[in-house]
């Protein structure tokens, strides 16, 4: 994954990422517990979620669940649909006019591939969206990718290479890419 970082387990910093992720989890229930006209309301959360002010032309429906907040930016006329996932530790930047339908998760992290790592922490890679994107319901983005400025993702797509601009794309599959180290996984 491009620009892939790494939180190791019991470190400092480790402790005050699930700090925060604590608080924001606390933020998301109460914004999608308030009543759907408090406008005034939701706004106030979205801004201690993203952990300073939003454009006010952003429009996030609720529910929407995000896991670090400090990590996700937005353009101007951000649309952003009922049910959203939001894993920005490794940063998430969305750019103007983009339009994302229901239930679609942004997830900037992961866990290293090889068993022998793979609890030690969690890897991250930033998510960039550029300006007009459309991504359809149910789409899932994964860590380290760019959507290119225009494109279309279609619904319940699974992108994990970066889209071109001006560009459609659909579908999920399954790929192997390589085969890992041939430990015995644990009983």
């Amino acid at each position: 994954m491009r620009n892939e970082q790494r939180l190791h387990s019991r470190t400092a910093e480790s402790r005050a990422f699930v700090q925060r992720v604590q608080l924001v989890m606390g933020l998301t229930a109460r914004l999608n517990a308030l009543p759907f006209d408090d406008l005034d309301g939701r706004r106030a959360l979205l801004v201690e979620i993203f952990g300073g002010p939003v454009p006010e032309s952003l429009s996030i429906l609720p529910p929407f669940y995000c896991d670090h907040g400090l990590g996700a930016s937005f353009g101007e006329q951000v649309f952003i649909n009922q049910g959203c996932y939001f894993l920005d530790l490794g940063g998430i930047t969305i750019g103007d006019r983009t339009m994302i339908g229901p239930r679609v998760t942004l997830s900037t992290a992961g866990h290293p591939v090889e068993l022998e790592e793979r609890y030690d922490g969690i890897t991250h890679a930033p998510i960039v969206i550029e300006d007009d994107v459309w991504i359809g319901a149910a789409a899932t983005i994964t860590p380290g990718v760019t959507i290119g400025r225009g494109s279309v993702v279609g619904a319940g797509a699974v992108v994990a290479k970066d889209v071109p601009p001006m560009s459609v794309v659909t579908g999920t599959s399954v790929v192997e890419r390589r085969r890992i180290g041939r430990q015995q996984l644990h009983a």
